[in-house]
């Protein structure tokens, strides 16, 4: 039991029970620690304007948060679209519409995307702080921080039977985000990779202040099953950066700041999945094709039966084509190309049962500690889990 002071009262709060309570609410989903692009060869971004509709969000002299937020949206979507072939946006919304925070994470799940990236304007009561700041997932380790996190997830308050759909939460109270406590956001280290790309562009290309990288109890960010951070790209409170929020260079350059970390981070992917270009290894050969003794088959895709499954494990992927020979593949010999969509994924070793397939990537885990087990059937991609179902019923 705790007590907590609410309105100049003494409330006791059942820490016990909200933890029961919100253990029911922990997404059901399925994480992977290996980030890759979907099989459609393209990564999936969602952008999420903070605010909308009814909801204006953090008031300005002159303007309104929720319109900055989407101002900014459009355009990073926008320099994505037209920059980055390989990749996929959706918008949580488009226009001054009203979306339930609860929905906002739900669109990012349901379309399994590869990052989610929440956009807002800060507000205080002092009119002197100026800055950007990035949030990612966490526990906040200030009263600062804590405060953000309670006036982002205010806006449940503007929902019907808000109290039943949050299972009792409550943004006001510090109790509630005990929350946060009970579990480990699988991706924190990719979700911080990526804050510390934004604020680094954010503040060496726009020269905005830089308030960090910080970690606070967004509902938001707490139910996404993929990398995901929270921009907070100025305060509307400040004169001079409420103009500069609402100017089209300022909504520009912090569209492209957003725009240009999105594409290091997934460049840098691409760079960590091991290939190798115009960059020959110097790493000796690898010769790891005995894995395939004990019955599992490495026979080329011209000798699989049609209809039937085979795992194999994905060692690179790459929006450009790479020469197949071992130095670019960390001495590996046994390399093929699978082109999805507009990306080329390389693979290592065709198995017919998915538990060889597993010990193999074991083997190259040193040299490739990121590759993972897919499954292929008629030489598509098909969804692992849906593979093990099909091969349990035969």
């Amino acid at each position: 039991m705790s007590t907590g002071i609410k309105n100049g009262k003494v409330h006791t709060i059942n820490i016990y029970g909200m933890i029961l309570i919100f253990l029911f609410l922990i997404p059901s989903i399925s994480y992977s620690s290996s980030i890759n692009p979907k099989a459609n060869g393209k990564w999936l971004i969602v952008i999420d304007p903070g605010h909308g509709g009814m909801d204006s969000g953090a008031p300005g002299a002159f303007s309104k948060e929720k319109n900055i937020n989407l101002a900014i949206a459009l355009k990073t979507a926008k320099y994505i679209r037209e920059n980055k072939k390989d990749v996929t946006v959706i918008l949580t919304r488009d226009d001054d519409s009203t979306l339930d925070l609860y929905e906002r994470p739900k669109i990012a799940n349901r379309n399994n995307a590869d990052l989610f990236i929440s956009i807002h304007a800060n507000g205080v009561k002092s009119k002197s702080v100026t800055g950007a700041e990035t949030y990612i997932m966490g526990l906040a380790s200030s009263e600062e921080n804590l405060e953000v996190a309670m006036k982002e997830n205010e806006v449940i308050y503007l929902e019907d039977d808000y109290s039943t759909k949050y299972q009792g939460f409550d943004p006001k109270s510090p109790e509630s985000y005990i929350i946060f406590t009970l579990t480990q956001d699988v991706y924190q280290k990719q979700s911080t990779d990526l804050a510390w790309k934004i604020q680094r562009q954010l503040t060496e290309r726009v020269n905005r202040k830089d308030r960090g990288v910080k970690q606070a109890g967004f509902w938001v960010l707490f139910n996404t099953a993929m990398p995901s951070v929270l921009i907070e790209t100025g305060f509307i409170s400040n004169p001079a950066e409420e103009k500069y929020l609402n100017s089209e260079d300022g909504q520009d350059y912090l569209a492209s700041a957003i725009f240009r970390a999105c594409k290091d981070y997934l460049d840098e992917l691409d760079l960590r999945s091991g290939i190798k270009l115009d960059q020959p290894s110097a790493t000796s050969t690898i010769d790891l094709r005995s894995s395939s003794e004990g019955g599992s088959s490495t026979s080329k895709p011209g000798n699989i039966q049609p209809g039937k499954i085979t795992f194999t494990v994905q060692v690179a992927t790459a929006a450009s084509r790479t020469e197949i020979k071992p130095e670019n593949f960390m001495g590996l010999t046994d390399v093929e190309e699978k082109v999805t969509g507009e990306r080329y994924r390389y693979v290592s070793g065709k198995f017919e049962d998915y538990s060889e397939a597993v010990k193999y990537r074991k083997k190259i885990e040193a040299v490739y500690p990121d590759a993972f087990v897919i499954a292929f059937k008629d030489n598509k991609i098909l969804p692992l889990q849906q593979a093990l179902e099909q091969k349990r019923k035969k």
